[in-house]
């Protein structure tokens, strides 16, 4: 029993902990972003430079083709710089940091989650309520218990994604089999990081604004924020900007998603199908810093991404996830080893991620085609590697916030 009642205690703690540390990174203001000198936010350019050799190390054991990496901090891009190669296939192309990125899962957190916290805050979705109330038909095999919530931060229950061993196509297909899905654990008790549960919030976003969910993203975030080069289906003519995965029927795919169900649901989905630039992602990092501003633009109010960045997982359980980003679970690898507990981020399967931290007011935006030309890169080792580079490289902590840390 005294075991038990000290892990809820540390719970708290715990919660009470990220609180503080994302309250501190809300005191800075919503300002655009502008390049900057290292050593103006209290960063060192010396050590900002050791990304130089990381990044051009995991390209010589070919573990990426290349990559383009941004690093901010306090309003200033600090680092931007391109590696290696957008494309080793069918010809070599050099990698520029204007490249546009299939991001894969980083679609959870730039376009379906802040669409849901929208919602919410124009009254039309709560996120306790069950799924049901939205979408009656996903009620059936057990699953009117779900939540909205328990669909953002990945308790829902259900299984990581639809079958593809089997023959099916279109958007409409993928949505009646996710609600013909069952449970494989109970609504609230596991965590399971699931596809399925995010195809059903693009559903919610359909239901309540009779819009697709890329179409509402584009009009309520990318369209406001000046992310133009950001969306889904892109143009043929961007096509040649794009960063290529892999192969699929004797055919590279530059310009067309590579997740496999967002490629049967016509290429797009709440799960993946977004494709991105480092610029426009550092963007919706500094929207995100900047307690839901950017600029004179309001995206979301300050509550709302408190509630997406900070834990709303079942008090107990030890993977911790907000209303959309992960801030600590066994895929939290890009925090690295230095940047605090209170930090979050993403990451998408084709090698691209998104890691902020608010204490520092620092975020890192790692873009790479791990995936090209065979499949067989990697890039968990390389995050790590590139986080503990960027957090070493901040040399300075405003006093306060140097006192708070130590109190924790």
């Amino acid at each position: 029993m005294l075991l038990r009642v000290l892990e809820f205690k540390g719970k708290v703690r715990l919660h009470l902990h990220f609180l503080v540390l994302v309250c501190l990174g809300l005191l800075a203001q919503a300002q655009t972003l502008s390049p900057g000198r290292p050593e103006e936010v209290g960063m060192s350019t010396q050590r900002l430079q050791r990304l130089n050799g990381v990044l051009e190390a995991a390209i010589e054991r070919q573990e990426i083709p290349g990559a383009v990496v941004l690093v901010a901090r306090k309003r200033k891009i600090v680092f931007k710089k391109a590696f290696g190669y957008r494309s080793l296939e069918p010809v070599q192309t050099p990698m520029t940091i204007d490249t546009i990125f299939d991001v894969a899962s980083l679609t959870k957190v730039m376009a379906t989650a802040p669409s849901i916290m929208a919602l919410v805050e124009e009254g039309k979705v709560s996120l306790t309520d069950s799924v049901s109330e939205y979408l009656p038909r996903f009620a059936n095999r057990g699953k009117r218990r779900i939540t909205v919530q328990q669909l953002l931060t990945h308790y829902s229950g259900l299984r990581p994604d639809l079958d593809l061993d089997v023959l099916w196509e279109g958007y409409e297909t993928a949505v009646k089999r996710a609600f013909r899905e069952q449970l494989t654990a109970p609504p609230g008790k596991k965590f399971v990081y699931s596809d399925i549960n995010y195809i059903v919030l693009a559903e919610i976003v359909r239901e309540v604004t009779r819009q697709h969910l890329h179409e509402f993203a584009a009009r309520r975030i990318f369209q406001p924020l000046g992310m133009s080069r950001t969306g889904v289906l892109p143009s043929e003519d961007l096509w040649n900007q794009i960063a290529p995965t892999v192969r699929r029927k004797n055919k590279m795919l530059q310009g067309e998603v590579h997740d496999p169900t967002a490629f049967r649901m016509g290429g797009f989905s709440g799960h993946a199908g977004l494709f991105s630039t480092v610029d426009d992602t550092a963007i919706f990092a500094q929207m995100i810093l900047g307690h839901g501003k950017y600029d004179d633009v309001r995206i979301l109010s300050p509550l709302s991404v408190l509630k997406m960045t900070t834990p709303q997982t079942p008090l107990g359980e030890e993977e911790l996830r907000g209303a959309g980003f992960d801030i600590a679970t066994r895929f939290s690898s890009t925090r690295g080893d230095l940047f605090p507990l209170g930090s979050f981020g993403h990451t998408g399967f084709t090698g691209t991620s998104l890691w902020i931290d608010p204490f520092t007011e620092t975020f890192v935006v790692l873009f790479t085609s791990r995936l090209h030309p065979n499949g067989k890169g990697g890039v968990v080792s390389l995050r790590k590697k590139v986080a503990n580079v960027v957090a070493a490289a901040i040399l300075e902590l405003p006093p306060l916030r140097d006192r708070l840390l130590r109190r924790f």
